[in-house]
């Protein structure tokens, strides 16, 4: 599974994730009880998650959603976005 940054220090930026379910946030324990990137959406293809989108906490949805469709992450995974609440 591929991450996905949008917003913050690390915008635009990728990493590989093991196959599963993706944290909840980014990194998942930061050690200051502080989150730096929000799981926003996932990416499903055949029930998969090939993708995930985390988010700066600062990020509006809808301006989370605009980046990643300019961005074409689904079409570039030919997936389909799930948001996650």
């Amino acid at each position: 599974m591929r991450a996905l940054f949008v917003g913050g220090a690390v915008d635009n930026s990728e990493l590989d994730f093991d196959a599963g379910q993706p944290p909840r946030h980014y990194p998942p324990d930061t050690g200051s009880g502080t989150e730096r990137y929000r799981l926003h959406h996932v990416g499903l293809r055949d029930g998969s998650a090939v993708y995930a989108v985390y988010a700066a906490p600062d990020w509006a949805d809808t301006e989370v959603e605009r980046v990643a469709d300019e961005r074409g992450y689904a079409r570039r995974f030919q997936a389909e976005p799930e948001l996650q609440a």
